[in-house]
C-alpha cells in the first residue's frame, strides 16, 4: 500500500482535480479509501463505483449508489449491498439465487425477498444458505424452516425473533419437533465422535468440545444457547432450564429480563459466579436480589452489579469501597436526581466522589467544588469537564502535578496556552501528548512537543495547526502510520499535494 496515496486520498482540502487523478490510478485500496469521501461529485461516485466493486460495495452501504448504477450481472456483490439496504430492485434476485453459493448466502439475509425467491433460498443444497435464511426471514417460513433435518439450521431458526414462540419453545426443549437427522460433527466424522481442543488437523472448522454419538448433542446444546438468548422465546419455557447442568444455558438465562422472581432466586444461589455475574447486570432483578447479590464476592459479580441501573446509592458506596471499579460514569450516577447529586458530591469516601465526577452535565457549584477536593483521583476525574475555568485549571496542576496532566489535556475548554503548559510539565506526561495532539486548540508549540512521543506522533501528524513545513517533513517518516497521517492533513500546502499524485 501507498501510505502517502492512502493518506492522502482522506485528506479533506484535497482539490477536485486532484481527487479525479486518483480515481484514474487506484487499487482496490485506494478506492476503497476515496469511497469514504463525503465531498465525492456524482461523476466520482460513478466512475469510483464502476472501476472497483469493493468501493462500489462501499458507496452502497453508505447510500450514495441507486439502482440505475449497478448492473447485478456485472457487480453482484454491489447489487447485493443495494438489496441488503432496501434500494435494490426485486427482479434482481432471481438472478443472484442462481448465482454462486457466498452470493446465495448474502441475499438470504436480505429483507422482502419474493416468496418465490425464499422459497428457493429454502430449499437450497447447501445448508449454509438455508440457515442464513432461517436467521432473518419471515415467521412463516421460519417455523417450516424449524423442522428442518439439521441442526444449523434449527439454530439459525431458534436465534431469529420472527420465529413463532410456540416453535422456539419447541426448539428449546425438543418437544414436538421430528429429530434432526444431521449436524456439523456427523457431517464430518464417523460418530461417536468428539472434537479434541488441541486437534491437529489444520483445515478443521469444529469447535473445541464438539461432539455427536448420533443425538448430536453439542449441536442440540447450540440450539438452546440461542433460543435462550432469543428474547421472543416463552419465559414459561426459559425458566425450566434454572437447574441445567451446563453453565452456558444457565448463564443465557440470567441475562433474560422476564422471568419469575423465584427464578432469579434460585439463580443468585447458583455455584458458579459466572451465572452469578451475569445475573447482576439484568436489568430486572429487584432491590432485594440487588442488595444479596452486593455481598457476593464471586468474580466480576460485584463490579457488573455497580453498573445496574437501579442500584440504591447505598450499595453503591458499599460497593465502590468493596472492589476495583476503575473510573467509569454509572449508570445510577448519570440517572442520578439533583438532590442525590448533592448527596453523592457530599460523600465521606472519594471513590464516590470520583464517580460523581464522571458526569459531565455537573452543575457549576458542585463542579468547581469537586475541582478543589483533596483528592487526586477526584480531581483526576473533573478535569475534563466542560466549563473549568483555566484559573482553577490551573490550579489543580499546581496541587497534584502529574497526576490530573493527562485528563486536564482532554478538557474540551483548555486554552491553547494551558495546552502548551501541559505539554511542557516536568516531568513529562506521555498521555497528556496524546490528548494534546488531538485537542482543537492545540497549537504548533504543542504539537511539536507532542511529535517526541512514539503514540502521540501520528495524531500529531494529522492536526491542522501543525507548521506546513513540518508536515512535509513528516511525509518522509519512518513509521506509516505519521506519513498516512501527514499526507491526509489538510494543512499539506499544494504543492507538495500535486507532487504526490501521479
Amino acid at each position: 500500500m501507498d501510505h502517502l496515496l492512502y493518506g492522502l486520498a482522506a485528506n479533506p482540502a484535497l482539490p477536485a482535480e486532484l481527487v479525479d487523478r486518483l480515481v484514474a490510478v487506484a487499487d482496490t485500496d485506494l478506492a476503497g479509501a476515496l469511497a469514504c469521501r463525503p465531498d465525492l461529485s456524482p461523476a466520482q461516485v460513478t466512475a469510483l463505483a464502476s472501476r472497483h466493486e469493493e468501493a462500489a460495495v462501499r458507496l452502497a452501504y453508505a447510500g450514495r449508489l441507486g439502482a440505475e448504477d449497478v448492473d447485478p450481472a456485472v457487480q453482484p456483490s454491489a447489487a447485493l449491498a443495494l438489496l441488503e439496504e432496501g434500494t435494490g430492485r426485486p427482479q434482481w434476485t432471481r438472478l443472484l439465487a442462481a448465482g454462486p453459493v457466498e452470493h446465495r448466502e448474502k441475499l438470504a439475509a436480505c429483507p422482502d425477498l419474493p416468496p418465490d425467491v425464499a422459497l428457493a433460498l429454502a430449499a437450497d443444497p447447501e445448508v449454509g444458505v438455508v440457515a442464513e435464511l432461517a436467521l432473518w426471514t419471515t415467521p412463516d417460513l421460519a417455523a417450516r424452516l424449524a423442522h428442518h433435518p439439521h441442526t444449523d439450521v434449527r439454530r439459525a431458526a431458534a436465534a431469529n425473533e420472527a420465529t413463532p414462540p410456540a416453535l422456539l419453545a419447541a426448539l428449546l426443549t425438543g418437544d414436538g419437533l421430528p429429530t434432526a437427522r444431521s449436524c456439523p460433527v456427523c457431517d464430518r466424522k464417523t460418530t461417536p465422535f468428539v472434537h479434541d481442543s488441541h486437534c491437529p488437523e489444520p483445515d478443521c472448522v469444529l469447535p473445541p468440545g464438539a461432539a455427536c454419538d448420533g443425538s448430536h448433542e453439542s449441536s442440540v446444546h447450540d440450539i438452546r444457547q440461542a433460543a435462550l438468548r432469543n428474547p421472543a422465546t416463552p419465559a414459561a419455557a426459559a425458566a425450566l432450564f434454572a437447574d441445567h447442568p451446563s453453565v452456558l444455558l444457565r448463564q443465557e438465562l440470567a441475562a433474560r429480563p422476564d422471568l419469575p422472581p423465584q427464578v432469579y432466586a434460585r439463580l443468585a444461589g447458583d455455584p458458579v459466579p459466572w451465572v452469578r455475574d451475569r445475573l447482576a447486570d439484568n436489568p430486572a432483578i429487584d432491590e432485594a436480589l440487588i442488595r444479596t447479590l452486593a455481598t457476593d464476592r464471586g468474580h466480576d459479580v460485584q463490579r457488573r452489579l455497580a453498573h445496574h441501573p437501579r442500584l440504591p446509592l447505598d450499595v453503591l458506596a458499599h460497593l465502590a469501597g468493596a472492589t476495583r471499579l476503575g473510573s467509569p460514569l454509572l449508570p445510577r450516577i448519570a440517572a442520578a436526581s439533583p438532590a442525590e447529586v448533592e448527596e453523592l458530591a457530599a460523600s465521606p469516601d472519594a471513590t464516590v466522589r470520583m464517580l460523581l465526577a464522571q458526569r459531565r452535565d455537573l452543575p457549576a457549584g458542585i463542579r468547581d467544588t469537586l475541582a478543589r477536593d483533596p483528592d487526586a483521583k477526584v480531581v483526576k476525574s473533573i478535569a475534563p469537564h466542560p466549563g473549568l475555568s483555566e484559573a482553577l485549571l490551573r490550579a489543580m496542576v499546581e496541587r497534584h502535578g502529574a497526576r490530573v496532566v493527562a485528563t486536564m489535556a482532554a478538557n474540551p475548554d483548555a486554552t491553547p496556552a494551558l495546552l502548551e503548559h501541559l505539554a511542557g510539565h516536568r516531568p513529562p506526561v506521555q498521555k497528556a501528548f496524546r490528548e494534546i495532539a488531538r485537542h482543537r486548540h492545540a497549537t504548533a508549540p504543542a504539537l511539536l512537543a507532542c511529535l517526541t512521543d512514539r503514540r502521540a506522533r501520528p495524531v500529531a501528524a494529522g492536526h491542522p495547526a501543525l507548521p506546513p513545513a513540518v508536515i512535509v517533513e513528516l511525509l518522509a517518516d519512518d513509521t506509516w502510520q505519521v506519513v498516512e497521517a501527514s499526507a491526509a492533513n489538510p494543512s499539506l500546502p499544494l504543492a507538495s499535494m500535486l507532487e504526490l499524485v501521479p
